[in-house]
């Protein structure tokens, strides 16, 4: 399972419509002919030269950006809709937020914004609507790839910019659409690194951009922009005890947004490595402490136990929950890693094949 803690308080973006609340739920355009083009600057920090105001940033993408309207068969009591309304005639609708990602017409956006759609339609920046059908999801990430049936001459493509090379202070722009307000434009700065939030289906995220831009309900699956313009996360949660922002927001990193929509779009399964185990959080920094172990798993196959304290995977050295959860995520599925542990004040070593993360 390899589950960390994650904040209680923390809310999904997709916006029921109707209602005023919920959450729901890159910058070079690319080339005509080149899907989810990587801006050539994307690993370059933006210098005080190159970086764009807010409002020229703006101009640059928000063509690329969409919103995005999703209706379900749900009730009230088994909606998958995040702070969804019930709607007449037993039908629901929840808004959130995407962006184009290829001259396809494919967009990008959360999996918790089309989970359990019968029906979807994009709202493109000059208004029009088109509809549009699910490519692909992967829960796990809360990432999904829709394909809109809009011309090709409708279509602005944005390019991801590197994740891995953002810093925290670093100044950020995010583009959705709050409570159904499309095209709304904030800014803020990337207020902490390496953040673990929790998908939809209970698995942790992690390696997660958390800012203080103002991301609210309808913001869920919107690009997060670096001052160059080139989208660097996928807006998906915030944490709040009122349902508002409080400036603590999360992105999907690029990077991780990269490798599961071209594996989407290619028709492939979106297959994450797996140890399960749930990790209780410390804040010593002496390693990742063992809730739980999953029965028949690779961890329970190679012995660990509720308790163990697990401080090397594979030689890099582990100091939180959240550590453990990205080196694992890190791995593929089939892999076999060393894992240090100790258990009683003893240190022990285990060699674990990782599985297949369970859907």
């Amino acid at each position: 399972m390899l589950r960390s803690r994650t904040a209680a308080l923390v809310a999904s973006l997709a916006l029921a419509a109707g209602v005023a609340i919920g959450v729901g739920g890159y910058a070079a355009v690319a080339g005509a002919d080149n899907p989810a083009a990587v801006d050539s600057t994307a690993a370059a920090v933006p210098t005080a030269s190159s970086r764009l105001s807010v409002g020229a940033i703006y101009k640059k993408v928000n063509a690329g950006v969409v919103e995005i309207t999703a209706t379900s068969n749900g009730t009230s009591s088994d909606s998958p809709f995040p702070f969804g309304d019930q709607q007449g005639g037993g039908g629901q609708q929840a808004q959130g937020s995407g962006f184009v990602y290829d001259s396809a017409g494919h967009v990008v956006t959360n999996y918790h914004v089309v989970q359990g759609a019968t029906s979807l339609t994009v709202t493109l920046a000059d208004g029009s609507t088109y509809d549009a059908t699910v490519v692909g999801t992967d829960p796990s990430s809360d990432l999904a790839v829709i394909k809109v049936d809009a011309p090709g001459d409708k279509l602005q493509p944005l390019s991801l910019g590197d994740s891995g090379g953002v810093a925290v202070g670093d100044g950020v722009v995010a583009i959705g659409s709050p409570y159904g307000l499309e095209e709304t434009v904030t800014s803020g700065i990337v207020s902490a690194l390496g953040r673990t939030i929790e998908s939809t289906n209970g698995y942790s995220i992690p390696g997660t951009i958390q800012t203080d831009a103002a991301i609210n309900h309808g913001n869920s699956g919107g690009p997060l922009f670096d001052l160059n313009g080139r989208v660097i996360g996928v807006n998906s949660q915030i944490e709040s005890e009122s349902g508002g922002n409080t400036g603590v927001g999360f992105a999907i990193p690029s990077n991780t947004v990269r490798s599961v929509a071209d594996q989407l779009i290619a028709g492939d399964q979106v297959e994450h490595a797996y140890l399960g185990v749930s990790l209780q959080a410390t804040t010593d920094g002496s390693g990742a402490t063992v809730g739980s172990v999953t029965e028949g798993s690779p961890a329970a196959k190679a012995g660990l136990q509720a308790g163990d304290v697990v401080t090397v995977l594979d030689g890099e050295t582990i100091e939180t929950a959240d550590d453990l959860s990205a080196a694992v995520t890190a791995k593929s599925p089939g892999d076999e890693v060393a894992v240090t542990y100790t258990r009683d004040g003893t240190s022990h070593t285990a060699q674990v094949t990782l599985g297949t993360r369970p859907s």
